[in-house]
């Protein structure tokens, strides 16, 4: 409990000067009300930090208040506004993101704000409400495992995870070594080695029912790439490299835009013109993935070649209405 008071008082204190290396006097009352302490404490603070060799200067009266000698603190944690408003936006990504640190989030940001400058305070409030992140509904509850992952990822730590796959109606326990956590479209990954399967392997951590931290340890391979591994993964594997079809689509510029930059598609992008792609990938890949991602664009984009892709649009739009018509 002391230990707590100790760093309650350094940080007030730390507080104190920020606020006085503001260009303009700052009042025993403002920093009562930012720092939300008695009066009388304020004064106390002050006494010490003059005792301590700050140099503050007093002046009472009407327009009375405190300042600093000169330019006292001009260090490097001195955050600027930008730095601070990059800060605060980034801890609204991240808790849309279920960020496990939400708590420790709030309070580096109720720190950042404590220690801010008065105009560097207004002008971050007017960034925050400027920009907001809509958060969706409960995507990874309050307490998940990441945190736990990302101890083990550290630290280097294999772990006995209770996983469920969607094709199981149970989960089941397997040992696995975490290599690197992944968020990807709005869902976090654990790429891992299995034990069990002798390879690594991609989990999603919100599959993960439970985990046992083990004492034994692991070293990752000094070569291997979690990004590529994973990315690697999402793609269809090639049956016969050399067998490589091209499909040809025309569309407005801002269709083709996403479609170019689409992770799937854009992996096998050959060519751009201001209103054509051209993409180079095989034929069963095409036929099996294309269509669905080129319909929902609707009319933006046309297919142009091969036969065989319209051909199995069309069988995929026919499907699809006579599911509906039963």
């Amino acid at each position: 409990m002391k230990e707590v008071n100790i760093m309650a008082k350094l940080d007030n204190i730390l507080a104190i000067l920020w606020m006085l290396s503001s260009d303009k006097k700052v009042t025993a009352k403002q920093i009562s009300d930012k720092l939300e302490m008695n009066i009388r404490t304020v004064y106390r603070y002050m006494d010490t930090l003059s005792k301590s060799g700050v140099p503050i200067i007093s002046d009472t009266g009407h327009n009375g208040g405190y300042t600093l000698l000169n330019d006292f603190i001009e260090a490097p944690l001195f955050f600027n506004s930008e730095e601070q408003t990059a800060i605060c936006h980034a801890a609204n990504f991240a808790e849309e993101a279920g960020y496990y640190g939400g708590n420790s989030l709030n309070s580096a940001i109720r720190k950042l704000r404590n220690h801010s400058k008065l105009d560097q305070e207004s002008e971050i409030e007017k960034h925050m409400s400027s920009l907001e992140v809509i958060k969706q509904n409960n995507i990874y509850p309050s307490y998940s495992h990441l945190e736990a992952l990302e101890y083990c990822v550290v630290n280097r730590n294999s772990v006995i995870i209770s996983y469920w796959k969607r094709s199981d109606d149970t989960s089941n326990d397997r040992q696995v070594d975490p290599y690197r956590i992944i968020y990807w479209k709005n869902k976090w990954y654990l790429v891992a080695y299995c034990h069990l399967r002798d390879d690594v392997r991609t989990f999603r951590v919100d599959r993960i029912e439970s985990l046992i931290l083990t004492d034994e340890t692991f070293k990752q391979p000094e070569d291997f790439s979690a990004e590529n591994f994973f990315m690697g993964n999402l793609l269809p594997i090639k049956e016969n490299e050399d067998a490589t079809t091209t499909l040809v689509i025309n569309g407005d510029v801002s269709t083709l835009d996403e479609i170019c930059h689409h992770w799937f598609l854009g992996h096998y992008l050959k060519e751009r013109t201001f209103n054509q792609a051209v993409f180079q990938l095989e034929e069963t890949i095409m036929n099996k993935y294309v269509p669905q991602l080129l319909l929902s664009y609707g009319k933006g984009v046309r297919v142009v070649e091969p036969l065989s892709l319209k051909e199995e649009m069309i069988k995929n739009l026919s499907d699809l209405i006579e599911f509906y018509q039963k």
